[in-house]
């Protein structure tokens, strides 16, 4: 029915139902910008920012809305659903069922693209109850029931899979492109290695297999209080399989190793067990501190920490130019009046510093050049991380005391520094040391999903303007080093603007 339709014009039959959509308030209105007080500096967001749409809450669908926020941060994520050309299909077969959840996440980001205020996610919340009755499940008080958030990211990304195609690499990026059979293959799944050797044979041959992973796994067991601990607890593990050469079940020494990375990191910190006698999820509130910067390398397979060594070699190329810019801005300002206003930036050798060559100092002998952000796939796989290095991109958290109870958040990086708390509508922003204390321990907000980012490559590349290579000794001039390190202390992708 159309906003100015007369009612008279539309006809009903007995008993037919009518479902009503839309808002009872007024026409939103172009929010007007306030002046900017002497009380708002501390305010991580500049006023002429837009704030991301935050989503509403249908009845405990906290858990959808949150692991919604934290997908949305992937770009490549909604480049991908942009080329989607699915429709709402049905729900008869497994085919139709992913592609009308695609196509609803689709619809759903779009309209969070084009519409500034809140956003109703009916269509979503729908589709996810009918495709999955569990998550339509109603409480003995008539209210639909709370969910486990992880299970509705799972759910998104298993048809997510199904649906999306594989991006195709920029034609000047020197990337090939990509061999996977989808998307989420692409970006998101990563491969392990697994060796297994028995401990009660030595004539039992070893074995061998390979498994794909969407998420890595942080056991909060009581010894581990890092992420990077609770991860590599259940990469060696004595487990119980069938040995041929005994004829029974036998304990093997089990190794596992990444073989492959993708560019988006999903590490799930597993909080909840189930109580047999309360028949419930009980949560595990142990503090468990994770980083913002994370670093796999170790977790990895030989072949691949041989393949990742290079790249990695960059970053410590760029962190020790730093360090050489800043002993060459002491020795210089020791032997001329230049001063120096902003130390530990990026620079280059200064093994030709303290040259003099007819009454004029060298500052830099790469000052031609700069660092920009470069790959972060090996060129023959599209989508992989090249180095094991991670950026934190979104958490989503939990607060309550068991997963099927209690609110569920997103907490997403806009832009270096700045951080958006999604509290389903409400939409606040925040500093990254809030983040940091969502690591557990009360029963505030605790990590439960961690959605890491690649780290781009540094590279040198020539700077678009060239300064001035040379200063006369004895002139007093103050020099502001730029950061030649590009962006890769903050994220890789800002956090889109509505």
């Amino acid at each position: 029915m159309q906003q100015d339709q007369a009612w008279g014009d539309v006809k009903l039959t007995d008993g037919a139902g009518v479902m009503m959509m839309g808002s009872t308030e007024g026409i939103p209105t172009k929010p007007q910008s306030a002046t900017k007080g002497a009380d708002d500096d501390d305010d991580p967001m500049d006023d002429d920012e837009k704030m991301p749409v935050g989503l509403v809450n249908l009845g405990n669908t906290c858990y959808l809305n949150a692991s919604l926020q934290c997908f949305r941060a992937v770009p490549e994520l909604r480049q991908s659903l942009k080329q989607f050309s699915g429709q709402f299909s049905g729900w008869e077969t497994d085919q139709e069922k992913s592609e009308t959840v695609t196509a609803a996440i689709k619809s759903l980001y779009d309209d969070m693209d084009r519409f500034p205020n809140r956003m109703i996610p009916l269509m979503m919340v729908e589709t996810m109850r009918k495709v999955y009755p569990r998550f339509a499940e109603q409480s003995d008080h008539g209210g639909f029931m709370q969910h486990d958030a992880n299970e509705a990211w799972i759910e998104l990304m298993t048809n997510l899979k199904k649906q999306l195609l594989p991006l195709s690499p920029a034609a000047d990026s020197g990337v090939m492109p990509s061999t996977a059979a989808n998307f989420v293959e692409q970006y998101l799944e990563g491969e392990f290695e697994i060796t297994m050797k028995c401990k009660e044979s030595e004539t039992e041959p070893e074995k061998h297999q390979t498994d794909k992973f969407q998420q890595l796994n942080c056991y909060l067991d009581r010894e581990i209080k890092y992420l990077q601990a609770g991860l590599s607890s259940r990469f060696k593990e004595v487990v119980s399989a069938n040995a041929v050469t005994l004829g029974r079940n036998a304990d093997f020494d089990k190794v596992m190793k990444i073989s492959r990375l993708p560019a988006y990191l999903t590490v799930q910190m597993v909080r909840f067990y189930y109580k047999e006698r309360q028949a419930v999820g009980a949560k595990v509130l142990k503090d468990v501190k994770f980083p913002l910067l994370l670093d796999v390398f170790d977790l990895c397979s030989p072949v691949l920490q041989k393949k990742l060594q290079p790249y990695r070699e960059k970053f410590r190329e760029r962190d020790e130019s730093a360090v050489q810019r800043d002993i060459a801005a002491t020795r210089l300002a020791k032997q001329t009046n230049v001063t120096v206003n902003a130390p530990g930036v990026t620079a280059l050798g200064s093994s030709q510093l303290a040259e003099k060559d007819a009454g004029f100092i060298k500052i830099d002998e790469h000052e031609d050049l700069e660092w920009k952000d470069g790959p972060v796939s090996f060129p023959d796989d599209s989508g992989s991380s090249n180095s094991g290095f991670y950026e934190l991109q979104a958490v989503l958290t939990h607060q309550g005391r068991t997963n099927n109870s209690g609110h569920y958040v997103a907490w997403v990086r806009r832009s270096g520094d700045v951080w958006l708390k999604f509290d389903d509508e409400k939409v606040t922003p925040v500093y990254t040391e809030e983040v940091l204390k969502l690591s557990g321990g009360g029963d505030w907000h605790c990590a439960y999903v961690l959605l890491y980012g690649p780290r781009p490559v540094p590279v040198r590349v020539e700077k678009a303007t060239k300064p001035s290579a040379v200063l006369p000794v004895g002139t007093t001039k103050s020099i502001t080093p730029n950061n030649g390190g590009g962006n890769s202390s903050s994220s890789h992708q800002d956090m889109p603007t509505d």
